[in-house]
């Protein structure tokens, strides 16, 4: 959760880096880096937001409708405070995440994702850190993915599955193999945190 300036710095720097934007890159590119915008958005609006002293509201209100505008132009359904530092949205389009979900450090989700909750039940699944969420997978219900977890194309996810480094695939999804996520991540925040070293 961003509740400082320094953590704002931090989230900033790792998802740039997960989405392999240049370090000497200073400000997106206008038509070229909209996702990058995008999370650079999300994350100034989680700060504000959880500033709670009222001097901080309007800069929350600001940047709240900046991102509820790029939200419904890039058809993407995200809250704040639930992806930790490192989140890579590898294309826009029809992403969709409640806002109960948790989510952990170094995600890499592409279009067509569900992470919901279901039979009206507010819980949602609380997925790992270094994880990658595969075009059109779906993950719905009370349940929770290991670390390092590789989510299929297309897969539909209604377990829960605690082991590390799997790869899950199918309706509904099972392990296929132990191969995990490491080729489809970029594990920004340690090379986040060796940069501060």
């Amino acid at each position: 959760m961003i509740l400082s300036k320094k953590d704002l710095k931090y989230y900033l720097l790792c998802d740039k880096i997960s989405l392999r934007i240049p370090i000497k890159r200073k400000f997106p590119r206008p038509f070229v880096d909209v996702i990058w915008k995008y999370e650079i958005i999300l994350r100034k609006y989680e700060y504000y937001l959880n500033k709670k002293a009222k001097i901080y509201y309007p800069l929350m209100i600001y940047y709240k409708i900046m991102f509820l505008n790029m939200s419904n132009k890039l058809t993407i359904k995200l809250e704040p405070n639930v992806f930790g530092p490192g989140l890579s949205i590898a294309h826009y389009g029809t992403i969709v995440v409640n806002p109960q979900a948790v989510v952990g450090n170094n995600c890499r989700i592409h279009e067509g994702v569900t992470i919901g909750a279901t039979n009206g039940s507010s819980k949602s699944p609380r997925i790992g850190n270094n994880c990658f969420i595969g075009s059109g997978a779906k993950i719905i219900g009370d349940i929770e993915i290991g670390d390092n977890v590789a989510i299929g194309a297309g897969a539909v996810v209604i377990d829960s599955f605690g082991e590390s480094n799997v790869t899950l695939a199918g309706v509904p999804a099972r392990i296929v193999s132990h191969n995990g996520s490491k080729k489809n991540i970029v594990n920004a925040t340690d090379i986040a945190d060796k940069r501060k070293k």
